[in-house]
């Protein structure tokens, strides 16, 4: 099998940049690894905001815009690189302060929450919520996510079988299913909303890839003509499969989640025939493939 190449494969984004008023950039795997930028990011970032580019930071981060722009900012990832920032911790904590459809609003008050302590963050602005310790004494789930890099999903069955007899709605703040950090493959809070589906439970997201978050991008952007806007991240399941949705030119970064998958290193082309069995395995196909951000 050889690599299809109507998703060529690209060195740099200089060659598609003119073809673009908007961009939309997830974070990590693709700006940075969760501890530093990649080489290469923030001068193409540079080159992209004296072009006169509007650009977007999305997030599947289960944290609010705040905190996050303040852990980017620690890295170098600074206001003088974007426009704008959204993440789905923000979408959902818009969610629950507003109740915006039926479905959160029958929620109720009485919040388990399945996750971190730092992410608890996301509770403050909401004086109305209650958290409780049991799912029986909750009217509904929130998840961010494992409580430690060290989980696994089958450490989450206990809880989730309680949630699931008791018919709890979760609202999943983070789809992604794992991420990278540093070298560590590390499972998301996706990977137990999923868990908790198949034990028959209702999941609502807020995040990549569905349309409500896109949505809050493209406003933002403010670029009325979609195919001027191109979305870069390194997952087919969130990212490519959100701008499909959405309408939008997508490009792949092969060195994030997909680094071993496609059996490179960082930096490096990655295999063709992984690459051309990934591509054709169904998943939406982006407009180009890169192994990095760089310009």
């Amino acid at each position: 099998m050889s690599y299809d190449a109507s998703a060529p494969l690209l060195s740099g984004l200089a060659p598609l940049a003119s073809r673009y008023d908007g961009f939309i950039l997830d974070l990590w795997g693709v700006l940075h690894d969760g501890e530093r930028p990649y080489p290469g990011v923030l001068e193409c970032l540079d080159q992209l905001m004296a072009a006169g580019k509007r650009l977007c930071l999305l997030s599947n981060a289960p944290r609010r815009v705040g905190p996050v722009a303040g852990i980017l900012a620690a890295m170098g990832i600074t206001g003088d690189h974007y426009h704008h920032l959204v993440t789905s911790g923000e979408a959902t904590f818009e969610a629950l302060a507003h109740r915006p459809d039926s479905w959160h609003a029958r929620l109720g008050r009485r919040c388990l929450h399945l996750g971190p302590e730092h992410d608890r963050q996301l509770f403050e602005g909401l004086p109305d919520l209650e958290l409780v310790t049991t799912p029986s004494a909750a009217t509904f789930v929130l998840n961010t996510g494992p409580s430690t890099y060290e989980e696994a999903p089958e450490d989450y069955g206990p809880i989730l079988d309680a949630c699931a007899r008791r018919s709890l709605p979760m609202l999943c703040a983070n789809p992604d299913l794992e991420v990278m950090i540093g070298p560590r493959r590390v499972l998301c809070a996706g990977t137990l909303a999923k868990r908790y589906e198949d034990l028959g439970g209702r999941v609502r997201y807020h995040g990549k890839p569905h349309a409500t978050v896109y949505q809050r991008c493209l406003g933002l952007l403010g670029v009325d003509d979609r195919r001027r806007i191109l979305a870069i991240g390194d997952s087919l399941h969130t990212d490519s499969a959100g701008a499909a949705s959405a309408g939008l030119d997508s490009v792949l970064v092969t060195g994030g989640i997909l680094c071993q998958t496609l059996g490179g290193r960082w930096g490096q082309a990655p295999d063709s025939d992984a690459l051309a069995a990934l591509l054709g395995s169904g998943a939406p196909r982006p407009a180009a493939v890169m192994p990095c951000l760089m310009w």
